[in-house]
């Protein structure tokens, strides 16, 4: 965005209409969502200026190039006010505006990518994110020496005019960062910054985060995630394996559902995942009528790809998605362990009945009241053969000897339901 063009004199706005919009919390795609409606609210009324009020530890870089994108396409002068801290990503977005203030006390800077496990990101990461950072501080035209945003992602460059050699990533004092000409200047308060841009009489809009921006920014943070696709398997394993519907099914549906919500009022996620989730829904739960095991099978890979698609991240969602599994896996051992007796669930789990010898269950019949009977044989006992004994017809063996048919025969041991058998 050319200042010459765009912002050729910001005291020519004694009077006029001034956005104010904050950039605070975690930077995520709920906050590009909530700037783009404020954005386009600030264009519709015809504002004069819009000034970002800025306290942020950085967040998403995704979300981050989003925003700056957003920033760099709109037509009304952006002020960045970085009032406490705009670091890693906040920075970026603060180098994408017209021109940056700062709080005495204000930093700026820190800008290393990280990866999900708060580890430095790899090289190819890395790279991207230098170019991108460099491309921001070349954004506007304030001759910002684009070497001071490097600096902020790699601690590999000796800055001299700053005393602080190469080992450390730069972060920027509000002094440092107008001496090296990244801000436009220090202001004591958001009233001190209208009167610094002769804007002090100007009307000031505060636009306002709605609930369900609010409620999307929660969700959509990357460790409330995982929290919410935990409760859900949670609670729909123990209402699908518990009769009717109850208290468990409810509480995974609320979870997943605000999932869905969230992702869906960010941006992430579209109908055909929320309908890619249902049908997966309905298959799973047509395993426990139908025999075969695929039907189960093919619900549940429905399910993990909706949960996929539906996130920021790809990785993010995997890494969620795991982590939502061990859980789970853990919170059913519990539940076996502890409350596995009041819960209908593990009756379709656990083998409770038991055929004891108290209730009149036994592994075998022992006959040892055939002992010393005797019988003849109806087929020849090779050694294995029948003989009737009182009327009835039993299978036996003999000591290994052939018997032919017709003979009588002694019964001499019973083992269990072997009958031995001796020919008189």
């Amino acid at each position: 965005m050319s200042l010459v063009l765009v912002f050729p004199s910001i005291t020519a706005f004694a009077k006029g209409t001034v956005y104010e919009i904050s950039v605070n919390d975690e930077i995520e795609m709920g906050l590009h969502e909530y700037l783009k409606r404020s954005f386009q609210e600030a264009t519709n009324a015809g504002a004069d200026m819009i000034i970002l009020n800025m306290h942020t530890p950085g967040g998403s870089i995704n979300a981050a190039v989003e925003i700056g994108k957003l920033i760099d396409s709109t037509e009304i002068p952006v002020i960045a006010f970085v009032n406490t801290n705009a670091i890693s990503a906040g920075a970026y977005i603060a180098l994408h505006a017209d021109q940056i203030y700062m709080m005495p006390t204000a930093t700026m800077g820190s800008a290393a990518p990280i990866d999900t496990s708060g580890n430095t990101a790899g090289a190819k990461v890395e790279s991207y994110w230098l170019k991108e950072m460099t491309a921001a501080a070349q954004s506007s035209d304030n001759n910002r020496d684009p070497k001071f945003a490097q600096a902020m992602v790699v601690d590999t460059i000796d800055l001299p005019e700053l005393n602080q050699p190469a080992g450390k990533l730069l972060t920027l004092t509000a002094q440092e960062a107008e001496k090296v000409r990244y801000s436009e200047g220090t202001v004591s308060s958001f009233n001190d910054l209208l009167k610094k841009l002769n804007l002090a009489d100007s009307e000031v809009v505060q636009v306002e985060q709605t609930f369900a921006e609010k409620l999307a920014r929660f969700i959509t943070n990357p460790i409330i995630v995982p929290i919410l696709l935990s409760i859900g398997s949670i609670g729909l394993v123990v209402e699908l394996y518990s009769p009717g519907f109850g208290f468990p099914g409810t509480m995974g549906l609320a979870a997943l559902g605000m999932f869905f919500f969230g992702h869906m009022v960010a941006g992430f996620a579209g109908y055909e995942s929320l309908i890619l989730f249902a049908i997966g829904l309905i298959l799973v739960v047509a395993e426990l009528v139908v025999p075969g095991g695929i039907i189960g099978i093919i619900g549940g890979v429905l399910i993990i790809g909706s949960l996929l698609f539906a996130g920021e991240s790809f990785v993010h969602m995997a890494y969620s998605i795991l982590i939502a599994m061990i859980i789970a896996g853990i919170g059913m051992v519990i539940l076996m362990k502890f409350f596995g007796k009041r819960l209908h669930l593990f009756n379709r789990l656990i083998l409770k009945d038991a055929t004891t010898t108290e209730e009149g269950y036994v592994s075998n019949t022992n006959r040892i009241e055939l002992i010393g009977k005797q019988g003849k044989s109806i087929t020849p006992l090779r050694p294995s053969g029948t003989v009737v004994l009182d009327g009835e017809r039993l299978d036996v063996v003999t000591e290994g000897s052939y018997v032919d048919g017709g003979k009588t025969v002694e019964v001499i041991k019973v083992e269990g339901s072997r009958i031995v058998v001796r020919e008189i």
